[in-house]
């Protein structure tokens, strides 16, 4: 790799130099030596007249002997800091018994079985089990730890067959999106021979009879609805769709799922055009025909459609000029300006649908939360689902035949808790409730509003120890993210819950670009909007100072992913603010994110630099290109892993480097790099805690009182 650049490169290499030759020095006492030396290797690209410098162009191979000495380096940098932070050993304990509880997933019933995934208290994975009956004794399943050596190694049930008798469950490695799809014979106990190899599937389906599977896989030319034949090979599967459809061709990011009707009559495609869907279609097959064609539910509208099917009838969700949601009885084939309006758009958003039980239950959005109203299949509203408190409640889960159904609760300061629900009589019960050693009548959730930059409402949620003061002198730990149609609603994180116990104040602004006052929040906040969710971010941190809440000095934040964006654009415009920031699995580079992994799903969010009329707004924004030389920049840790297949970990390598070389504030600026870790759950537990730790004694050391 050449190293040599001119005139020009010595003098960015001088400036590194100068910025780097200062002593590091945390919050807590911590100090530190300069940060690693990091060449530079200038490129420059042409984005439609527009040329822009990349000195860290060569960190994007991730595969190069440089770039795992660059990481093998920031590593050690980091280790050097965290053996500093003195309060790290009591996180660990701490976080150990927030999270070594025993946890559940939502049950899955099939006749008087349920089937769950389930970690025990002291266990790094959970496993997969069985009970028969409501008062049965749950039976383990399947154990990771059973068949690999690795910690990393967890498991996820992906269907049950109508008669239990088979199960498919996914096999991931780390946190990577990608896993492997097995299969275990419920009567006899054993394994099938069949195997799904290692891919990104987004449903695995039993066929009614059980002698096949339908599953869908993608990779970078699209997704592929195939059949596969148990004990068959896989060479031998049927496509059944997704190459083309209607004489249109389906692209890489024409993401989609299949499943069957409950009743077994239709096999169901549903087409998501990009990540957030713009434009939702969605097909059929008739699975009574031998050799049918699928045919059109909807198709070709630009907007967003999810089904279901119960007693002959299609029931239909939908934005069609209705941006909080309408659902709809649907007639194949023709426009839903003709369909049969059952639930008529409100004021609220609606969140999601489902039927169980023959009964539809419509989740809705009111400021941010959750409320579950029931209905008949013709649309006349019989009762609510009252949660009591605020936090997050997830749909009501089951088949439209079932009897029962199951729903989860959870708030800051309390895990979510499993209910079963009998539809005929409205009684719930606990299935299962996690035991934490935090007791939720110590805290107290409130809800303020502020004014955005533009004049926007926008609602926050604040958490804290009754009593906390409110004189500036608190630590406050805020988190947001604002994208993708996400709603962030009050729920249970270890982390937070470890912050709160110490004394903090904890935020979750609802930034524009989620979804909790529908579309129109969404579209507020995409492709040239993106700065609002920025300006967002930025106004309810001065609406917490002015507040009094915590000061500058004390405002540590925290976002991955589309939020780790967002810690990116807080640090480079309004770095006074904070005192310490954690990036995760972030987007950084946003000129050229869509070129790695996933990103090119996103271009329906973010826009691309291959689109001339997109260059200058994401120019404006994107964080890499707007770090300033000689700056002063608040603590910064940048966090991700080497299995994060969905947001290209380079962001967070040049990044880093970039920051370290322009950084004058005299602050840690560090890079913590996991072997294992990616944007999936799936490492060991006692890793996961390691790295919680590590950023939550960051975060605690860096927002304390400066040390002299």
């Amino acid at each position: 790799m050449q190293r040599t650049c001119g005139w020009v490169c010595l003098l960015i290499l001088a400036g590194c130099a100068i910025a780097s030759a200062q002593t590091i020095r945390g919050r807590s006492g911590i100090t530190l030596p300069a940060p690693p030396k990091v060449d530079v290797a200038p490129v420059t690209d042409n984005y439609s007249g527009t040329k822009v410098v990349d000195n860290y162009r060569w960190l994007e191979d991730a595969q190069s002997a440089e770039t795992k000495k660059y990481i093998d380096d920031q590593n050690t940098y980091t280790k050097r800091y965290m053996d500093q932070a003195k309060i790290r050993p009591q996180i660990v304990d701490d976080l150990t018994a927030l999270q070594q509880v025993t946890v559940w997933s939502m049950p899955i019933a099939r006749g008087e079985n349920y089937f769950f995934q389930k970690r025990l208290s002291g266990e790094g994975q959970a496993s997969i089990y069985m009970r028969a009956g409501w008062a049965g004794k749950d039976k383990r399943l399947i154990d990771p730890a059973a068949f690999s050596k690795s910690t990393n190694t967890s498991v996820h049930i992906a269907d049950i067959s109508r008669d239990g008798g088979l199960m498919a469950y996914e096999v991931r490695e780390g946190g990577a999106d990608e896993t492997a799809v097995r299969f275990w014979d419920l009567k006899t106990g054993k394994p099938l021979i069949d195997e799904l190899p290692a891919g990104t599937y987004y449903s695995v389906t039993f066929a009614l009879d059980a002698k096949s599977i339908y599953y869908t896989r993608t990779n970078e030319k699209g997704t592929l609805l195939y059949q596969h034949v148990l004990g068959s090979r896989n060479a031998q599967d049927t496509l059944l769709f997704g190459r083309e459809f209607r004489g249109e061709l389906l692209g890489p990011a024409d993401l989609f799922s299949a499943w069957i009707t409950d009743d077994g009559h239709y096999l169901v495609v549903q087409i998501d055009r990009g990540v957030p869907a713009k434009r939702v279609d969605i097909v059929y097959r008739d699975l009574t025909k031998q050799g049918s064609y699928f045919d059109v539910l909807t198709w070709g509208i630009d907007s967003r459609f999810s089904v279901d099917y119960d007693r002959g009838t299609w029931y239909v969700k939908t934005d069609y000029k209705t941006p909080n949601g309408a659902i709809y009885k649907a007639d194949p084939g023709i426009m839903p300006d003709y369909w049969t309006r059952i639930v008529a758009e409100g004021a609220d958003p609606i969140d999601g649908f489902s039927i169980v039980g023959h009964k539809l239950y419509v989740n809705r959005m009111h400021d941010v939360k959750t409320e579950t109203q029931i209905y008949t299949l013709d649309g006349k509203p019989t009762g609510t689902i009252d949660y009591g408190s605020i936090g997050s409640a997830s749909g009501v889960a089951g088949r439209t035949t079932d009897r029962y159904g199951f729903y989860s609760f959870e708030t800051f300061t309390a895990p979510g808790t499993i209910y079963r629900l009998d539809t005929t009589t409205g009684k719930r019960e606990v299935f299962a409730a996690p035991k934490v050693p935090m007791n939720p009548d110590d805290y107290e959730v409130r809800q303020v509003f502020f004014q955005s930059k533009d004049g926007t409402r926008v609602p926050m949620f604040i958490a804290g120890k009754k009593g906390l003061k409110l004189d500036g002198s608190e630590r406050l730990l805020m988190t947001g993210y604002g994208g993708f149609d996400v709603s962030e609603t009050p729920a249970w994180n270890p982390m937070w819950a470890w912050w709160l116990e110490q004394g903090g104040w904890f935020a979750l602004p609802n930034l524009r670009g989620g979804s909790e006052y529908g579309e129109k929040w969404h579209e507020q906040a995409m492709f040239s909007h993106k700065q609002n969710v920025f300006d967002d971010f930025e106004a309810a941190a001065e609406y917490l100072i002015a507040n009094k809440y915590t000061s500058a000095e004390h405002f540590a934040i925290t976002g991955r992913s589309n939020g780790g964006l967002l810690m990116g654009a807080a640090m480079t415009q309004r770095p006074e603010l904070f005192s310490a920031i954690v990036c995760g699995y972030p987007l950084l580079d946003m000129l050229r994110y869509q070129k790695f992994e996933k990103g090119a799903y996103w271009v329906t969010e973010y826009g691309s630099s291959d689109n001339a009329d997109q260059v200058g707004y994401l120019l404006k924004y994107s964080p890499y290109q707007n770090v300033k030389k000689r700056a002063d920049y608040p603590a910064i840790l940048f966090f991700t892993g080497s299995s994060d297949t969905r947001v290209d970990p380079l962001h967070a390598r040049k990044m880093a480097a970039l920051m370290q070389a322009s950084s004058t504030s005299g602050k840690p600026i560090l890079l913590h790099y996991g072997m294992g870790g990616g944007h999936s759950s799936g490492v060991g537990i006692e890793q996961l805690i390691e790295d919680q730790a590590d950023q939550m004694a960051f975060l605690w050391a860096e927002s304390g009182s400066a040390q002299k």
